[in-house]
């Protein structure tokens, strides 16, 4: 774990993790959780951020596979679809035409340069920097999409779970608060 980064999901428990909306997130032995169903989101109760960098792990079954992190959406007061509206999903799904909606997106807003993701069975290291206005999105350790965004300063963190058959697996979720 490099310095300066706090880990709210390790895979050992889901102490300050909530799900609202449809379907679930099922813990793996290997560390890991796995989405089942939705559309729904499985979100970072304990605190808001303001500037931070955000690091996930992620493994998709299949390149379509759809799913997605939110940042910056306020308490969601139950219902999943206000951090869609309030917050901004940075998108997993490999192949729509449509770069808005392509893995490392930040989703509707701005689609990636490129989509250097590894091959299924592999885990992808995204991360996601918020400072001020200013998102930036790396995937694998390249910069793929850079975004200035006129939604909320600060928010909370959560992971999607899309629909039947969008399976994605997570694990190692991190962030850094900066300034």
């Amino acid at each position: 774990m490099e310095e300066g980064f706090t880990v709210i999901f390790d895979g050992s428990n889901m102490d300050g993790w909530q799900q609202i909306g449809p379907g679930r997130f099922v813990p793996e032995s290997d560390g890991s959780i796995r989405s089942e169903g939705g559309m729904g989101l499985l979100w970072y109760t304990k605190r808001a951020y303001r500037d931070f960098v955000l690091r996930v792990e992620y493994r998709p079954e299949k390149p379509e596979s759809n799913s997605g992190v939110f940042v910056r959406f306020p308490d969601p007061k139950g219902d999943p679809w206000n951090p869609v509206n309030q917050g901004h999903e940075i998108q997993i799904c490999d192949p729509p035409k449509d770069p808005k909606h392509r893995t490392g997106a930040v989703y509707d807003f701005k689609g990636p340069t490129h989509v250097p993701t590894r091959p299924i069975g592999e885990w992808n290291e995204l991360e996601i920097r918020v400072v001020g206005q200013r998102y930036t999105i790396s995937l694998n350790g390249e910069v793929v999409c850079e975004y200035d965004s006129g939604r909320s300063l600060e928010g909370y963190v959560g992971l999607q779970n899309h629909n039947d058959g969008d399976t994605v697996w997570f694990r190692a979720v991190s962030v850094r608060e900066l300034g």
